[in-house]
């Protein structure tokens, strides 16, 4: 008996050793420059969920694959993945040799990747964003296109806002609390540091969090997980700066289990591609992790990204074409240089502390803490008792002479004789200026005059008190951020990937005085109102503020949320499937430290706390037809809780929260059919999202909107609640990729889109001259007919084909044609209420109002369709045999022939009522018209860098 045992043990060890000795597939990868291996890289059998990583010395080993053909991916970040067809022989090893993988030159197209929200259209974080940040981690060809090519005309995936997706690093949410969208800045100029990622697409599964229709990002900054070595770049553009220089330095995990990353850079110009913009940032990096056993590893990761950027205003038809696109109110000549009074600076440091847990051999835990703290500023001019000083304001634009012929006759005099001037003492008064002198007179005083604005505080009625100030609006922001995230092998078929999140945040939201340009002091009133209405703060009435003192408005903000999310994935032979679930809370509380003259009685102190319960659950199933062809299918719902912008209508006045406020309800649902073969790859996928009851925040000045219950004509200044908001987003994606040659390669994908308002909405006013005279502030519009318009702000159709070619020297070019159209302005709510054209006075239609006229004065307006080509080209060169250092360059040219297109735009929401719209567009050059944004002309981007 013991014979026969140790006989089968022998027989066993045998089978291993042997087994060992033959496994069903291996090989050996290199880098193609230094010739090299490379540690970590992965090898992943489509079919299945095997993989496998290489060791220190390059190697891969399977020990078994399954029967029939397969295709293994060879892939690292940073390198082009390599595809391999396999035809596995029962018994026989698969050896591949030496497989050797290129620098992926997407990575250093990624460096030129300028996103409109680097840009920073408006002044928050709304509007202005395009999806490219979200897609720097991609390869799909699609995807590259998105991000590359359709990016800079504002293109956003599946027609969604990043609010829909999540962004996060090591696990931690990026996404602002306080409007749900990333802020990219905050990790701007570091794009060496945040290279290594993972994204999936919609609804797809992530191991980090349960996420949205759009997708996710995971930015990963473990020490250990960077390529050892250095890397400087020089680079020189004409976007949003001029000049970059960025050093990037890791060290990789030393014997005693050290491992830290470096990284800055700074970005500046004086001017950028429009007028008077002009751009600062400086942005630093360190990760440090200390690997104590097998099992346990700390890592510490610290981001500072400043930036100060300067704003291009947008304007009106008029304003572009006697100006030019490129044309910028917000800036004017002071002392020989440009000067901006819109910059947006940002400076929001944050740390993280990662501990990684390895439980088992199936089960890792990570969690992380994060603190980040710091301002967003957007500064602008304030002024009393003096003229606007926006050189684009109504009244200094030859349309509104023109639309009024019964206006004076040349100058103003007094009875002496002497003209007249306006309050800044150098604007002469006009009397019957036509259109023609006004336009003159507008082209020679198209800036802001900044000389001017001194000499009226010099020369103020009041002693030392500033008429014109510049000013800031300010965020404070602390917020503690927790998480953690396990992952876990059920068994070789079920995996759990689970996770919980915490976030607090004390948010402080005030006016920051900043410059009094020559003057002593300025009041905190508000100059339109009188009395107790007039003082910002009752506690302390008729303060005088000097540069620093916070006035105006000033409150805190408080949010609480959690959530946490179980996700199990199932893989099998045939099909992979996958179920997850979430739940999220959420707190907010205002508290104002103003007591305003306005709302006496309900501004000061903390207001009432309002929570927001939600839930998710989403699924999905891969079908693999065989190892090149799969149908995928995704599909989820869930709630969303409104964003603290969205949860007080008034937060700056008062601790109203916003009526008839709700989560929203978000159902998404995708099916792909996916090709992948060694030369040509494909993904062909029809969507379908549906958004209910969304809420939008806005604030403008209106006339007819109405001053008291019986309505009125005069200028108001109100904020819009817009609730029970429906949106539909279908359409479909196409990406193709074909290998024509060994050095040639094809690409093309499409994308058609209808993006609609699929039901009308509720609207509503907030009037701070109703709540000054004791009335009710809020007004009820009623219906606001949203319906079948389409949503703004976004091309829904998109075409790009190129063709790339790659020689084995290490050079490479490529270019690329893009079609974009059927893209929207975003349209004045409160032009599509029955107060539009319905005289509430006598409750019958304005004359001439019939169905017809109103529908043919409110369509939307749809911008013309346009085609970008654009070219990228690079080379490297090995400068050393011994080693891996390398050096090179990229460059690319966007918009060859410089084509002048729209990216976006908003109309105007002053004229409220059928006959004051009809009467302002009645000369066909409105002084209320819809105001445009525009993409850039032909720019350019070179980088140069060393690898050593």
């Amino acid at each position: 008996m013991k014979k026969l045992v140790l006989s089968t043990l022998l027989v066993l060890q045998a089978v291993f050793v042997f087994a060992q000795q033959n496994p069903a597939l291996k090989g050996k990868v290199i880098d193609a420059k230094s010739q090299k291996p490379l540690q970590n890289v992965v090898a992943t059998i489509q079919s299945t969920n095997q993989s496998a990583l290489t060791d220190i010395d390059g190697n891969f080993v399977f020990q078994t694959i399954p029967a029939g053909d397969q295709v293994l991916v060879v892939k690292s970040t940073g390198y082009s993945q390599q595809t391999f067809m396999l035809e596995p022989s029962n018994g026989q090893t698969m050896d591949l040799g030496v497989v050797v993988l290129e620098e992926d030159i997407t990575s250093e197209q990624q460096l030129s990747l300028v996103t409109i929200t680097e840009n920073d259209l408006g002044d928050d974080n709304s509007g202005s964003e395009s999806t490219s940040g979200l897609l720097q981690a991609t390869r799909d060809t699609y995807q590259q296109a998105a991000a590359f090519n359709w990016g800079q005309a504002r293109f956003r995936i599946r027609g969604l806002d990043n609010e829909y997706g999540t962004t996060m690093i090591n696990g931690i949410v990026m996404n602002k609390l306080y409007d749900g969208r990333p802020q990219w800045s905050n990790w701007g100029g570091l794009n060496d540091a945040t290279r290594n990622q993972e994204f999936t697409m919609g609804s797809a599964p992530s191991d980090y969090t349960f996420g949205g229709a759009l997708g996710t990002q995971e930015i990963n900054t473990r020490a250990s997980f960077y390529r050892p070595g250095t890397r400087i770049s020089m680079s020189g553009t004409n976007t949003n700066y001029s000049w970059r220089m960025m050093g990037t330095h890791a060290s990789g995990m030393d014997k005693d289990g050290w491992a830290f990353v470096v990284s800055g850079s700074r970005r500046w110009a004086q001017e950028g591609y429009f007028e008077g913009t002009d751009y600062g940032a400086n942005s630093l990096f360190a990760s440090v992790e200390k690997k104590f056993n097998d099992k346990h590893s700390l890592n510490l990761t610290a981001m500072y990204a400043q930036n100060s950027r300067g704003k291009t205003s947008p304007n009106t038809k008029e304003v572009n074409d006697l100006m030019g696109v490129k044309y910028n109110s917000y800036w004017g000549w002071q002392n020989g240089k440009k000067r901006n009074s819109r910059d947006k600076d940002i400076e929001e440091p944050m740390v993280m502390l990662s501990h990684y847990w390895k439980l088992s051999e199936k089960t890792n835990l990570n969690t992380n803490v994060a603190f980040q703290t710091g301002s967003i500023g957007n500064s602008r001019l304030d002024y009393q008792l003096g003229n606007n000083p926006d050189p684009t304001y109504y009244r200094n634009l030859p349309s509104y002479y023109a639309n009024q012929p019964s206006l004076w006759d040349d100058f103003v005099y007094d009875d002496a004789g002497n003209q007249l001037f306006e309050a800044d003492g150098v604007t002469p008064l006009y009397q019957n200026l036509d259109a023609q002198n006004a336009e003159n007179y507008f082209k020679t005083h198209s800036q802001i005059d900044w000389n001017a604005m001194y000499m009226a505080n010099q020369n103020s009625a009041f002693a030392g008190r500033s008429i014109y100030v510049l000013y800031e609006d300010r965020t404070d922001d602390n917020l503690l951020n927790a998480n953690s995230i396990i992952n876990s092998s059920l068994s070789d078929n079920i995996s759990l990937n689970a996770g919980v999140n915490v976030r607090k945040l004390r948010s402080h939201n005030f006016q920051n005085l900043l410059d009094l340009l020559g003057g002593q002091y300025f009041s905190d009133i508000d100059a339109f109102y009188t009395g107790d209405a007039a003082q910002s703060d009752l506690n302390n009435p008729n303060r005088q503020v000097v540069e620093g003192d916070t006035y105006g408005y000033n409150y805190l903000l408080h949010a609480l949320t959690f959530d946490g999310f179980t996700q199990f994935k199932f893989s099998y032979d045939k099909a992979d499937f996958y179920l997850a679930q979430s739940f999220s809370r959420s707190e907010y509380q205002r508290e104002g430290l103003y007591r305003n003259g306005i709302y006496a009685d309900n501004s000061f102190g903390k207001g009432k706390s309002v929570t927001f319960e939600n839930f998710g659950f989403k699924g999905g199933i891969t079908y693999k037809l065989n190892g090149r062809n799969y149908l995928d299918f995704n599909g989820l719902y869930q709630t969303k809780a409104p964003s603290l912008r969205n949860t007080f209508s008034n937060a700056r006045m008062n601790n109203v929260i916003t009526p008839d406020l709700q989560s929203e309800s978000v159902t998404s649902a995708d099916a792909s059919y996916i090709l992948r073969a060694p030369k040509f790859k494909a993904r062909l996928t029809g969507f379908y999202s549906k958004i209910n009851d969304a809420t939008e925040i806005s604030f403008f000045y209106g006339e007819g909107i109405g001053g008291g219950e019986d309505g009125g004509d005069e200028d108001t200044f109100v904020s819009e609640i817009v609730t029970g908001i429906d949106k539909q987003n279908m359409g479909a994606e196409l990406g193709l990729e074909y290998q024509i040659t060994s050095t040639i390669k094809a690409t093309a994908a499409a994308s058609y889109g209808q993006y609609i308002y699929s039901d009308n909405a509720k609207l509503k006013t907030n009037d701070d001259a109703l709540a000054a005279a004791g009335n009710n502030s809020l007004t009820d519009f009623g219906t606001v007919y949203l319906k079948n318009y389409h949503q703004a702000g976004m091309p829904q159709t998109a075409a790009s084909f190129g063709l790339e070619y790659r020689d084995p020297h290490f050079w490479w070019v490529g270019a690329n044609v893009n079609y974009l159209a059927d893209s929207y302005i975003d349209i004045a709510s409160i032009l599509r209420t029955d107060n539009f054209s319905i005289d509430s006075s006598t409750g019958d239609n304005y004359s001439g109002a019939t169905q017809e006229t109103v529908r043919d004065i409110l369509k939307q307006e749809k911008f013309d369709s346009f085609t970008l080509v654009n070219l990228t080209g690079g080379k490297s060169w090995r400068i050393s045999k011994a080693n891996r250092n390398t050096v090179g360059f990229f460059a690319s040219v966007n918009n060859l022939f410089d084509i002048e297109y729209k990216t976006g735009g908003f109309e105007q929401s002053r004229k409220a009522t059928f006959p004051d719209l009809q009467a302002d567009q009645a000369n066909g050059t409105p002084s209320f018209g819809s105001k445009y944004f525009y993409g850039y002309g032909r720019t350019f981007f070179v980088n140069f860098y060393i690898n050593f």
